[in-house]
């Protein structure tokens, strides 16, 4: 074969590698048994951790719900990440015998957007300008040495002779 045509070949390869994809896995990874298939009244606690694994997450003010998420994005080259699959699979456990009371599957689609505030809370104090910044370092170089000496302190080994 001739270089002629194996160079427009070459670089046809190459555009097509560089167009793939590349497809992240976020969360939990479901390998054998999926958490949507704990049975309710059944699995406990300790069964549902066995089978599945400690959960993502567990909610902060109910510790009997446990959440399993999952994520799947793909990117190409520099474009934004697009999400191909979201998966959040809440278990709820019974308070008194710890037993699987419900399982809910949601997915992206059950998602909502939140307006997020960009504002900033305003702190106490004040900046100060260059030059108050340069004027306010000029009374602390002119203190006397021995004032300036941190190991000037009464009961330390070190005694200053004068």
């Amino acid at each position: 074969m001739s270089i002629r045509l194996i160079a427009p070949l070459l670089a046809a390869a190459a555009l097509a590698a560089a167009c793939t994809p590349v497809v992240k896995y976020q969360g939990y990874m479901i390998l054998d048994d999926t958490p949507a298939t704990a049975k309710v009244g059944e699995d406990n606690m300790n069964s549902v951790r066995t089978k599945f694994g400690s959960p993502t997450q567990i909610s902060t003010f109910e510790p009997n719900i446990w959440y399993y998420m999952a994520q799947t994005t793909d990117q190409f080259g520099a474009y934004r990440p697009r999400l191909r699959g979201r998966s959040i699979i809440a278990i709820t456990f019974d308070k008194q015998t710890q037993k699987v009371a419900s399982v809910k599957t949601f997915t992206a689609e059950d998602g909502r957007v939140i307006a997020y505030s960009g504002r900033e809370t305003a702190t106490t104090g004040r900046e100060l300008s260059i030059i108050e910044q340069l004027l306010s370092t000029l009374g602390t170089s002119m203190l006397p040495p021995q004032d300036a000496d941190p190991g000037d302190i009464p009961g330390s080994a070190r005694r200053n002779t004068r």
